[in-house]
Order: C-alpha cells, then sequence, then structure tokens
C-alpha cells in the first residue's frame, strides 16, 4: 500500500537529508517509523525555501519522499484569512497525490492535515486520523470540530487514534476510538540513554520545551531563588526557543540569576538527550493543553525524575513514581517539590530507576507495531512484500 501524508509541519531543504528535507521535533523519528509499514510514503509538508542549520533532523524512512508545499504564511488569524488562497495553489498537488494513495494520514490539529481528511472522504480512500492534542480538552471552535469529526467515522475503511493513555474508550460516541500514545525514541535510543544514579543529586534542573509562558519556564525561573537558599550551587538549562524566550531571560536578569540559568536555545535531537543526561531534574510546570509531551518521555529515559502538574496524560506517568505531581502551577509548589526531591537521595534513587523503567515501555518500535496492527486488522495486510 501506498501511505500519503498530509501534515501542517514546516520543514526545510537539507543536503543530508535522503528525502532532501529536514524538520524538527518527534515528527521526523515517527514518519520513519510509518514508513516501515507501508510499501511507499509520500510526505506533503509546507516547506521553507532556505535550509535550517539547528535543531532539526533528517526526514527520511524506507521508500520515503517528500512532496514540498509552498509554505503557510502568517500565524493566527492572518493564516486562516490566507489559508484558501494557499489551497488553492497547492491544489493540484494536493488532489494528484489523494488519487495516488491508498491511505492517507492526517496529524490533527492542523489545517493541512484538515485537507487530507476531506480528500480521503470525497475520494473514499483508507483514513489514517491521529488527533496529537488534549483529546480531553477542546478550547476552540476548530478543536471541537476536529474531535465531533473524528467520532463520526465508524466506517471500517478509517481509523481513528487519539493521543493518550487511559483504561477506557476515548470516545463513549464513537468506540472505535484508540488511545495512541507519543514518542520519538527508538529502543536501542532507550537503552543508550540509560544512566546510573546514585547518591546525592546534584541541585541540577533543566526544561525543554517551546518557550511560551503556558508551559511554565517563568515558574521554575521564579522558583529558582527560594531552590538557591537550600541549593545554593543550583542551575537551571533553558533549552527551546520560541516567542516568551527574551521575556524569560530578562526575568532571570531581574531576579540576578544570570550565573545560575543557562539559556541553550534550540537544539538538536541529539544534543538534547546529551543535556537531560547531564541534569538531575526536569521540571515542567506546564498550564497548557498537553497531548502526550514526548519530552517527558525522553526525561525519563535518561534516569530523570520529573516534577510536573496534573495536565492530560502526566498524572499517569508520574504516578508511576518517578517523580512528584504538583497541584499548583506556582514557584513555591515548584520549589518544594524540588527541595523535596534532591534532599532525598534514596527517594531520588528510586524514582531515576523507575523513570528508566517506565520510559521504556514507550519506544518508536512499540508505536509504529501497535498502529501497524489496528491498521492490519482493519485493512489486512499493508505491504505487497512483508
Amino acid at each position: 500500500m501506498r501511505l500519503v501524508i498530509y501534515c501542517h509541519k514546516t520543514c526545510w531543504p537539507s543536503s543530508l537529508s535522503p528525502s532532501g528535507y529536514a524538520t524538527d521535533g518527534g515528527f521526523p523519528f515517527q514518519m520513519k517509523a510509518l514508513s516501515q509499514l507501508f510499501d511507499g510514503t509520500q510526505v506533503l509538508v509546507p516547506c521553507e525555501r532556505e535550509p535550517r542549520t539547528s535543531g532539526v533532523s533528517p526526514l527520511e524512512g524506507e521508500h520515503l519522499s517528500v512532496v514540498p508545499l509552498t509554505n503557510l504564511a502568517g500565524s493566527g488569524w492572518v493564516r486562516k484569512l490566507l489559508f484558501p488562497f494557499w489551497v488553492v495553489r497547492n491544489l493540484p498537488a494536493l488532489i494528484r497525490w489523494a488519487r495516488a494513495a491508498d491511505v492517507i494520514h492526517c496529524p490533527i490539529p492542523g489545517d493541512v492535515g484538515t485537507i487530507g481528511m476531506f480528500l480521503a472522504v470525497v475520494l473514499r480512500r483508507k483514513l489514517l486520523v491521529r488527533h496529537c492534542g488534549n483529546w480531553l480538552v477542546q478550547q476552540t471552535v476548530a478543536e471541537r470540530f476536529w474531535k465531533w469529526s473524528m467520532e463520526q467515522f465508524r466506517q471500517p475503511w478509517s481509523v481513528m487514534l487519539a493521543t493518550g493513555a487511559g483504561q477506557q474508550s476515548p470516545s463513549a460516541r464513537n468506540p472505535t476510538i484508540r488511545w495512541i500514545f507519543s514518542t520519538a525514541l527508538w529502543e536501542e535510543e532507550l537503552e543508550s540513554c540509560r544512566v546510573e544514579r546514585s547518591g546525592q543529586p546534584r541541585p541540577a534542573l533543566i526544561i525543554a520545551c517551546r518557550q511560551d509562558r503556558e508551559k511554565g519556564t517563568g515558574i521554575v525561573i521564579q522558583a529558582l531563588p527560594e531552590i538557591l537558599e537550600a541549593f545554593p550551587d543550583a542551575t537551571l538549562d533553558v533549552v527551546g526557543d520560541g516567542q516568551d524566550l527574551d521575556g524569560f531571560r530578562a526575568l532571570a536578569s531581574r531576579l540576578s540569576l544570570d550565573g545560575h540559568v543557562r539559556f541553550h536555545g534550540k537544539l538538536s535531537h541529539d544534543r538534547v538527550l546529551r543535556m537531560l543526561r547531564q541534569a538531575t531534574l526536569f521540571c515542567y510546570p506546564t498550564g497548557a493543553s498537553e497531548g502526550f509531551p514526548k519530552v517527558i518521555l525522553e526525561a525519563l529515559a535518561c534516569a530523570l525524575p520529573v516534577v510536573t502538574t496534573r495536565v492530560s496524560v502526566l498524572p499517569g506517568l508520574i504516578s508511576e513514581g518517578c517523580g512528584v505531581l504538583i497541584d499548583e502551577q506556582t514557584p513555591q509548589a515548584l520549589a518544594a517539590a524540588v527541595k523535596g526531591c534532591l534532599s532525598n537521595a534514596e527517594l531520588y534513587g528510586q524514582m531515576s530507576r523507575r523513570a528508566m523503567e517506565t520510559a521504556r515501555q514507550y519506544s518508536l518500535e512499540r508505536w509504529r507495531d501497535t498502529i501497524g496492527s489496528l491498521l492490519e486488522k482493519n485493512w489486512g495486510p499493508l505491504r505487497a512484500h512483508a
């Protein structure tokens, strides 16, 4: 079968990538895993003209190629207003590859994925939809539409996956929707990430995410003065870029934390993993509408206990004894949790070991095979020569 993927994920030209393109986040790793299920895979994505040299990974896979679409301009309402013009400009490629597809995969929320869903319905192609946001909370009209539309698909030619975890089905209206976790780590990487941590932990904190206020970086910075009272040599590494990064730099400066907070910007996947292995505690007091944060699994894989909030799937992951859940997204609550983790070497060691055990349940191989078994159950063999 031929898989065609419609996604809004921005890509950049890359002479080092077999497909000629690269992108960031967990997307390239998941596309590589999905490509192993099919005879051929085409990825339709908006592409910039100029290459990006930092924080990207090759978009590659088995018999995988990239179909570059013109880049989507603007954000917010500007993007919404310009999107119809983008569709008209790219319509020939969008339709041509939908006709060539046996299976259309649409990661949503996303405007390009929505177009892919529409084409799959019109052309009656097998449809795989993967909801990558917070399935349990819909904050906008668009998010409510995406969830509603997935709950309407009960045909055998469609497979609907909601990113998350739970014992019960994601939807009472459509019990055929299944949970799927999210990850960007292969089994080999999970093994190589292992760190044996023993004795009194160093007070080396880290947060890695998109640097938006709701993710909680400001909370960690504000908690640091209280943490320094107990651990004067405590440090914080901030990894990632985003619209609020400059504000976080200014906040650290106002609190006279210049010698304790290091801002690294956007890093490659390998460098992020190296930094996680060097840290001792991952802080993530998020208030955002999370799906299944892959960075949490990466931290756990590196034997890092996690201090985070009760958002989305995080209580289920951290309740396994590999970190601390805080009930309030405040500097005081975070500081208390951090000091509790770092003050008890025995407890810290237990959480660290449990973190690695938890992460090993979420490899890309298992993610791929879980999706593959669901698809084959509905559609039969996916490859002509398995």
